[in-house]
């Protein structure tokens, strides 16, 4: 097999030297011959409301439902009723605390002997309690005019065994605020708040909050999981969605004006991953979270569109503004009303806000019409601001476009090169959503391997790519939207999964300067190497008949459609139907697909006969077929009627195999189509003519990228394995004297690429730290199964 190479995106031959001989690979790193310097932005975390990411999540608020907002009935709220007592609880909305917090809980009391009345609420799936830790409780209350007793305040244990009391009194008929604290003495992963009431009358309470004293650096924030983002050394934080920032509707959709202020006037609002936003994480708590981790803010703004429903142009100017003044919030004067809030609020310096992203994942001709109007505005006002756009438009300048990727381990592996052969004088390249989501269980090794091999591309195009962030960040195990996640946890645990591993080590280990790094690999994987038949069209009507599946001279297949209709064949797409021996695709529209056979088959030959009814371009013959988004197709009188190629598609993602050869389809004729395939060998024929002869390479198996460090001469190296094999490997420095005999190396790896971290293995797969020692340039290293390995060498002069 011919050994393969790969540098920017070329393909060379395999360097044929004694040294390369008993090597399974070759990376030549060329110290001396720069490419840029690396991005200073480029690693970074997307945190979106999904999740329970933030309610229920990093921020530290242990009430669920505290303003009572959620719904007509006290969802999340228990009424608490013992011994002989009698009472009630219920939504009132007689007389609201303010405008955005209408609704409060009335409780009734009629009498309470020797038994109690109250109400309890377990916060989110419980609430972990530590002996000895302090927690404050606020709240708003007032009572009617018999009412003469108190409020007592416990943390409980479900049973009613009580951990912490506080008593709060001095209610009257207005609302007023009160706080108190509450000390436990034991420790509880699923405790309770109880709110009881001591004394018959009414009471009603408003914004219930329970926060623990100990915060991370200040901030209403948890600190087990904000530690796991400080690990993460970002460079950035783009926030806070996502589709959390469309909504579903409009009148869900992301008003930052709305999240300033006391958090008793702001308003909830319906989160579309399922659940309500107490909105405790606004604009100003995302801007001081940026500034305690170290980390430039990217700041996403509704542009007028959600999911369902898109603003019309003639009150865009509200959406605008909204957008205008978040920035003025960031970064105004204090003499502007929106900075002059933010001093007030105790922050009188500018927050370092350089980015705004107008929408998400948003596009059509309605994106473009916005986004004009929105960027015009922005650059009128703040020209400093750079702006990203979700897709390139033309209706106004593109500085920066933010590309999201959701696909197969094999995509990712195969996209590594994605960027080699971008244009460099288009926009920047924001990768701002990007993840294994498939054959990835919870998150697995086999997931964080593909995206590592991902990201050397992307740091090795870090001219053009100038921020990345993986997605999601965080999953509260118990309210899980989407899946794979960076970070799980629930009410008193977290870890990392192997993606966050390898996203922590291209971060920790960054260079400000790209190298070269040529990779040569002597054996390619190998992909789709078995799999079903298909028929399609594109943007054309045909009908195919004989079709038939030979393997080794025997008929496996013969797709008898005048005896046997349809059965056997599924239908992915399109009109489809059976005429006399024929079956016939009579839609017009693209991708129209039928899929037959056994998706275990693999080395065969399809023969079969096809003809043009009427269309703009020819046949699709589908081999190799394991899903609907992994196959081969022969696209035959594609592009237009113009050229006929092999096509292999991986997670979605196609990519022609070989060359492509011209050749066009007539209407009405009947052509004799043939399609071998053998190994990684594909042969097809057009009419006894051999047009394609291909042997699929598969995909490298090496992954490579170089940075150095100005300020230490240091170069880092990170190598990812993809393949199931041991690789020893020559790395050699190109262009330097010597090297420092020791060096750093670290291995992130497991027993098998299904691994994944849990609770009660939170580090099964973490990085191992070693040292290499006699090292010399060029060295020998072993890259293990399935691995990331970051190495660390001293170029000494």
């Amino acid at each position: 097999m011919d050994a393969m190479s790969l540098t920017c995106g070329l393909v060379v031959p395999f360097l044929s030297c004694a040294l390369c001989v008993v090597a399974d690979g070759h990376i030549t790193i060329d110290v001396k011959k720069p490419l840029h310097e690396v991005s200073k932005t480029l690693w970074g975390i997307f945190f979106e409301e999904i999740n329970h990411a933030g309610d229920g999540g990093i921020y530290a608020e242990m009430v669920r439902n505290r303003s009572f907002e959620d719904a007509d009935r006290a969802t999340f709220w228990e009424l608490i009723r013992e011994g002989d007592a009698e009472g009630e609880m219920a939504i009132d909305e007689s007389s609201p605390l303010n405008e955005n917090n209408k609704r409060s809980l009335r409780i009734d009391v009629r009498r309470i002997a020797e038994g109690r009345i109250g109400v309890a609420n377990y916060g989110y799936w419980g609430m972990n309690i530590t002996k000895g830790k302090t927690y404050v409780l606020s709240l708003y209350a007032r009572c009617s005019k018999e009412f003469k007793g108190a409020l007592v305040i416990t943390l409980e244990h479900p049973s009613g065994f009580v951990y912490a009391t506080a008593k709060v009194d001095g209610l009257n008929e207005w609302w007023r605020k009160f706080e108190t604290k509450l000390i436990p003495n034991a420790s509880d992963t699923a405790a309770r708040l109880v709110i009881s009431v001591d004394g018959v009358g009414t009471v009603w309470l408003d914004m219930v909050s329970l926060m623990p004293d100990e915060r991370w650096k200040g901030l209403n924030l948890r600190p087990d999981l904000m530690r796991m983002l400080e690990e993460l050394k970002p460079s950035f934080v783009r926030f806070p969605g996502g589709c959390f920032v469309e909504g579903d509707t409009l009148k869900d959709a992301l008003r930052w004006r709305n999240t300033l202020g006391d958090i008793a006037e702001r308003k909830t609002r319906w989160c579309i991953w399922g659940y309500y936003s107490t909105e405790g994480l606004g604009l100003h708590e995302y801007l001081m979270m940026c500034e305690a981790l170290g980390a430039e803010p990217v700041l996403v703004v509704n542009c007028g569109m959600a999911h369902k429903e898109v603003a019309p142009m003639e009150k865009m100017d509200e959406w605008i503004e909204d957008a205008l003044s978040a920035i003025e919030y960031a970064v105004g004067p204090v003499t502007s009303k929106w900075g002059a809030l933010r001093a007030r609020n105790g922050h009188p310096q500018p927050f370092n806000l350089r980015f705004v992203e107008i929408g998400n994942e948003n596009s059509g001709r309605a994106y473009e019409e916005r986004y004009a109007m929105f960027y015009k505005a922005i650059k009128e006002r703040y020209p400093q601001m750079q702006i990203i756009a979700n897709v390139p438009v033309r209706s106004a300048p593109v500085e920066i476009v933010d590309e999201h990727f959701y696909n197969s381990p094999e995509w990712f592996i195969a996209n590594s090169t994605r960027y080699d052969s971008y244009d460099r004088n288009g926009p920047k390249i924001f990768v701002g959503e990007y993840a294994v989501t498939r054959q990835c269980g919870t998150g697995n090794l086999r997931a964080a391997i593909a995206e590592a091999a991902f990201m050397t591309g992307i740091e090795r195009n870090s001219d053009i790519i100038i921020m990345a962030a993986y997605a999601p960040l965080f999953v509260n195990i118990n309210h899980r939207s989407w899946n794979p996640n960076l970070i799980c946890f629930d009410n008193c645990n977290v870890y990392g999964t192997p993606s966050y591993y390898v996203q922590m080590l291209f971060s920790q280990n960054r260079g400000d300067i790209a190298l070269p790094a040529v990779v040569e690999a002597k054996q390619q994987l190998l992909l789709l190497t078995h799999g079903a038949i298909g028929l399609g069209t594109w943007r054309t009507q045909a009908e195919f008949k004989e079709l038939k599946v030979i393997r080794d001279e025997e008929i496996i297949f013969d797709a008898d459609f005048a005896k046997a209709g349809l059965k056997g064949w599924r239908v992915f797409r399109g009109d489809w139907r059976v005429e006399g021996e024929a079956v016939k695709q009579l839609a017009t529209g693209e991708d129209m697909r039928i899929i037959g056979g056994d998706a275990k088959w693999t080395d065969y030959t399809i023969k079969l006969k096809a003809r043009k009814i009427a269309g703009d371009e020819g046949f699709l013959i589908m081999f190799r077929v394991r899903d609907d988004s992994n196959w081969y197709w022969w696209n035959i009188g594609g592009w237009g009627n113009r050229w006929h190629a092999i096509e292999r598609c991986l997670g979605g993602s196609k990519t022609i195999v070989g060359d492509r050869v011209q050749g066009s389809v007539e209407i009405g004729k009947w052509y004799d189509i043939q399609v071998e395939v053998k190994g990684n060998r594909i042969r097809c024929y057009l009419d006894g003519k051999l047009i394609h002869d291909v042997e699929d390479k598969g995909l490298m198996p090496l992954h490579a990228s170089a940075t150095m460090v100005k300020a230490t001469n240091e170069v880092i190296i990170k190598v990812v394995n993809v393949s199931d094999r041991r690789l020893r490997v020559l790395i050699t420095l190109n262009g330097i004297k010597r090297l420092r005999r020791t060096a750093k190396v670290i291995t992130l790896t497991g027993n098998s690429p299904d691994e994944e971290n849990s609770f009660s293995q939170p580090r099964r797969i973490a990085p191992v730290e070693s040292e290499l020692t006699n090292v010399a340039n060029p060295l020998y290293h072993t890259f293990t199964p399935y691995s990331l390995t970051v190495i660390r060498l001293q170029v000494e002069e």
